[in-house]
């Protein structure tokens, strides 16, 4: 019989899987650091064909039920006026774009100081290092120089034999396991796990919908133990890996987010589009790849918009 979760279950997986002070009381890369650059080296070697594929949505600048605060994309000079009259012969379009990115319409990464648990986010820092100018802990920067390495991609919704998983469905680690044994591959030290719901092709389907209302699958909170044995350095999804609209856990409404920035160090990449790039790794049977994300570089920054790219 599988361990009922609770909120004091939550804790003690919590607890059970702090990587606080394993890199350094000063550490603010958290998982990161399982990425060094003979792993770096390994993972190039997994391109071979070439095919480059972004893992990103596009900019969300269209409000639906899943983007209620939506992005902007303005010009400030279009083709009707391009001639720019201090230089005689110059002529030039110009935009503005601005985001809020944290939410679930846009592909982001979040920091390890976007979530905090007991007012502490990763390796201890207090809240108070993160002030009204930005975080002065635990910020993306830390993760400046981008983040390259072997990504692999467990396909649940494949698996499951359908397009998408259904709103209200949890990932089990026996999902994670028998994915890991459909695809032959096992998730390793330093990994980018990818997981894929099928999210993004009901939407093409069915249209845009409220997780709070209907739902959001994800990943159920048993599957923490299994990305800390495996030493995973980043979790991405198609969705925002905590199912919504919740677990009913006291003090832990988010336990994906809350244990993997906090206690594990390990960043999230959300709401990433996958539909592509599982097509290609189900045309070629092979699930992993050389992985590519470029944060930009936001001093203070709780995370960053990002383009994520699989290069096979």
């Amino acid at each position: 019989m599988a361990e009922e979760v609770t909120g004091d279950w939550v804790r003690g997986v919590f607890e059970q899987v702090k990587n606080w002070g394993k890199w350094g009381e000063a550490d603010e890369r958290g998982a990161l650091n399982y990425i060094d650059d003979k792993k770096r080296a390994a993972a190039a070697t997994l391109i071979r064909d070439g095919a480059a594929i972004s893992c990103a949505l596009d900019f969300p600048v269209d409000p639906s039920a899943n983007n209620p605060h939506p992005a902007q994309h303005m010009m400030v000079v279009a083709g009707d006026a391009c001639c720019d009259p201090r230089a005689p012969g110059l002529e030039m379009t110009m935009d503005f774009i601005g985001i809020a990115f944290h939410g679930m319409a846009s592909s982001h990464i979040d920091a390890l100081c976007h979530v905090l648990v007991d007012g502490k986010m990763y390796n201890g820092f207090p809240a108070g290092e993160v002030l009204s100018t930005g975080a002065r802990k635990g910020s993306v920067m830390a993760a400046s120089d981008g983040i390259t390495g072997r990504g692999v991609l467990l396909d649940i919704s494949r698996l499951r034999g359908g397009p998408w998983l259904e709103p209200t469905d949890r990932i089990q680690p026996e999902d994670l396991e028998a994915a890991e044994a459909e695809q032959g591959l096992e998730v390793e030290e330093g990994d980018i796990l990818l997981i894929n719901t099928g999210r993004h092709a009901r939407e093409a389907k069915f249209g845009p919908w409220s997780p709070m209302e209907v739902g959001l699958a994800g990943l159920d909170p048993r599957c923490l133990p299994f990305l800390h044995e495996r030493r995973i350095a980043v979790l991405g999804s198609d969705g925002i890996h905590d199912a919504m609209p919740g677990y009913g856990l006291e003090n832990w409404p988010v336990p994906i987010h809350q244990v993997c920035l906090v206690a594990m160090g390990v960043h999230l990449l959300d709401n990433l589009e996958l539909r592509v790039l599982a097509d290609a790794c189900a045309e070629r049977k092979r699930w992993e790849f050389f992985f590519s994300v470029a944060p930009l570089r936001v001093a203070g920054g709780t995370g960053s918009p990002v383009n994520p790219i699989a290069i096979f």
